[in-house]
């Protein structure tokens, strides 16, 4: 802890009993509960009830002395969403509050984002007085993606109240010291099996952040369709359903900047060799045959042309180090039946299961000399593991075991079982989704390290613009606190009912903020509410 928090620490141990103690109570919630979710890694909280500043103030510090537009940027936002009121816009002359402005001390000035990237904070909430060095709202970072996260908390402690029209802290003084338990916390988004507009694409960004989730897993392009342009290969797009459902480069490229601003890195997907077929609409000769259109043909060398072509033009749209090469759910059948591939195969002396494991590892090849490191779906751990680039990044989603099984051979893992964190798995409850553990048993401390986190699927076969996000919230929550917050502190079964009411806060704090969540205990995930009721109750 720095001096400046410490002294401030010290301080508010002293002073706190002097705030206005808190008369604002909510029948309905269980008071002593906190409600900032993912829960923080470590917090103190008083009794009193501190009033903010409408025309609340930035105080920004960095290391190079300059401002942050990431932070800059940031802060705007959270005030919109903080005084959305009409009432709150503009505080009067000679009105008093006691939070009047929020500093932020970052102590890098580099804004690049990359896996790992120190998302940690320290937030300090006190009272304005004459005894008090800090007052307001202080937040302490490494870097200006750990205020981000640490901006967020602070919006969940702001709270409208009606009665007085004004915007209140309550159990203040707050003190949180908060990192991740995961560096890798993602979502994945299907836009192949149905297109989701841009802004659709932003609002689902919008709301990873408030939940803190950091990975956007971009599962563009599949079999059914191919809406990204290439400018190597400009006739793969027509592939994609229609001229009007694509993305152009400069959309890709506003999408990754959008998330950047938001401390979230986006991974791009091209799942090879199977999940292809659309690539043959603009370019047939990828195909085995005009009547067996995957996987990819396997004996081509123009084959990797494109391959190498797609990954080069996307290289200059996302820069996170990691790439998803996919190699899932491959059905050969096309390379042994196919004459042409047939004796190719038999030229090379290799089965199909060879040809499946040589086209992975020449994918691998092409995404490393574009300065990536590998993601494979665990079919290519599972069939060849000793044949992996060991830089590999093992992406589990059809069962538990593999992540213990992986980083037993040194393989980095992420964790997506199908069985609780795929989305579009309606029948899967919120606590089902919320008590998984992705280590799975893993007892030995460095092959935990190698765990980067997990990742919750939103496969788009049943979902499009019209149910994606109610079919994504809240349930990704209940996954985004498993990844941030200590485990010891969320897994006790002692806890599904404070944590049901903390998620059903949440849920409520998402539709405030225009986010299309579903109720948190329906049967079947994204229906509508069965009958009147409060949000809360849900």
């Amino acid at each position: 802890m720095s001096q400046f928090l410490l002294k401030a620490l010290l301080l508010l141990l002293i002073f706190h009993s002097h705030s206005l103690k808190s008369t604002i109570h909510n029948p309905n919630l269980d008071e002593s509960l906190t409600y900032i979710w993912p829960l923080p890694s470590q917090f103190t909280s008083g009794n009193n009830t501190l009033t903010v500043n409408p025309n609340l103030t930035l105080d920004f510090t960095g290391n190079a002395g300059s401002g942050s537009v990431v932070v800059e940027e940031a802060f705007e936002r959270y005030k919109k969403i903080i005084f959305k009121h009409g009432a709150n816009k503009l505080a009067k002359a000679g009105d008093y509050y006691d939070v009047n402005r929020v500093t932020v001390i970052v102590h890098s000035d580099n804004d690049e984002l990359q896996l790992g990237v120190d998302e940690s904070y320290s937030l300090l909430v006190t009272k304005n007085n004459e005894r008090s060095i800090i007052g307001g709202v202080s937040i302490e970072a490494n870097s200006v993606y750990g205020a981000l996260r640490g901006l967020e908390t602070m919006s969940q402690l702001c709270i409208f109240y009606y009665g007085i029209k004004t915007v209140q802290i309550h159990k203040a003084p707050w003190f949180i010291q908060d990192k991740p338990r995961f560096a890798y916390r993602g979502l994945l988004l299907d836009t192949s099996r149905h297109y989701l507009p841009i802004e659709i694409i932003k609002q689902i960004i919008e709301s990873m952040s408030y939940a803190k989730l950091n990975v956007l897993h971009w599962h563009i392009i599949d079999e059914e369709s191919f809406p990204l342009e290439v400018p190597s290969y400009p006739n793969l797009w027509k592939g994609a359903y229609t001229k009007w459902e694509r993305y152009t480069v400069e959309d890709a490229i506003e999408i990754v900047d959008f998330a950047k601003m938001r401390g979230i890195n986006v991974m791009a997907e091209v799942d090879v060799p199977g999940h292809a077929e659309s690539w043959g609409a603009g370019y047939p000769d990828l195909w085995p045959s005009p009547s067996c259109k995957e996987p990819l043909d396997v004996s081509k060398n123009y084959t990797f042309d494109v391959i190498s072509g797609i990954l080069s033009d996307m290289r200059k749209i996302f820069p996170f180090e990691l790439f998803h090469l996919g190699g899932d759910e491959v059905n050969t059948s096309c390379w042994t039946t196919t004459p042409l591939i047939k004796q190719w195969l038999q030229d090379h002396n290799m089965t199909a299961k060879d040809a499946y494991q040589y086209f992975v590892l020449r994918a691998q090849e092409i995404a490393i000399s574009q300065n990536w490191t590998p993601v494979n779906w665990e079919e290519t751990f599972n069939a060849f593991p000793s044949k992996l680039n060991p830089r590999t990044v093992v992406h589990n989603w059809l069962g538990g075991g593999v992540c213990p099984k992986a980083v037993a051979q040194g393989f980095r893992c992420i964790y997506s079982n199908q069985g609780f964190w795929y989305l579009d798995h309606l029948d899967v409850p919120w606590e089902e989704v919320y008590y998984v553990e992705p280590l799975e048993e893993i007892k030995n401390i460095s092959e935990q390290k190698l765990v980067l986190g997990g990742e919750v699927c939103m496969w788009g076969e049943t979902a499009d613009a019209s149910d994606v996000q109610q079919t994504i919230w809240p349930r990704a929550a209940a996954a985004a606190e498993r990844l941030w917050s200590d485990k010891e502190a969320t897994s006790s079964t002692n806890t599904t009912s404070a944590a049901l009411q903390r998620l059903e806060y949440f849920r409520c704090l998402l539709t405030r903020r225009g986010v299309p969540a579903a109720p948190v205990t329906n049967f079947y995930a994204r229906r509508p509410p069965l009958r009147p009721g409060s949000c809360y109750e849900q």
